[in-house]
């Protein structure tokens, strides 16, 4: 089984692209927390290459930006190829097949969670959820939680 789990924050704005038959391809990398600190009590982070195609990528070059937090799922994949200067090339990524919201990056808009299928609203303070009626709001807090 080759299955994918990552939370973590955008570290660049993604780069969509085009392949020769028309299909879109975004990429982004993604600065993920290691769960232990390090021996000097600092925390690290690993930076992951993503790769998205398709709608998905689409979406992602729309909604996504730098300092974005998401969650994702997807696969695995390590390919080779030749470089222009003769030398092999190796390259080790996640194809994401699910994109959820986690927060949008800006601080102080904390958005829940959300799936890249449901489209997101302009304003990232008052993101609704596709499919639901206008006025649901997901809460910024949980300070707003009545219980």
């Amino acid at each position: 089984m080759n299955k994918v789990i990552l939370l973590g924050r955008l570290t660049r704005d993604p780069e969509m692209k085009n392949t020769t038959t028309g299909k879109a391809v975004t990429r982004f990398s993604l600065a993920v927390d290691r769960r232990f600190k390090n021996k000097d009590g600092q925390k690290e982070a690993d930076f992951i290459n993503i790769v998205v195609w398709g709608k998905q990528a689409e979406f992602a070059a729309q909604y996504l930006t730098k300092g974005s937090q998401i969650s994702l799922s997807g696969r695995l994949e390590a390919r080779s190829y030749d470089a222009q200067d003769g030398q092999r090339r190796y390259i080790t990524e996640v194809v994401a097949d699910e994109i959820n919201f986690v927060s949008s990056g800006q601080k102080g808009s904390s958005a829940g969670s959300q799936q890249t299928s449901a489209p997101q609203s302009a304003n990232n303070n008052n993101m609704s959820v596709m499919g639901l009626d206008e006025d649901f709001h997901l809460m910024a807090d949980d300070d707003d939680i009545p219980f």
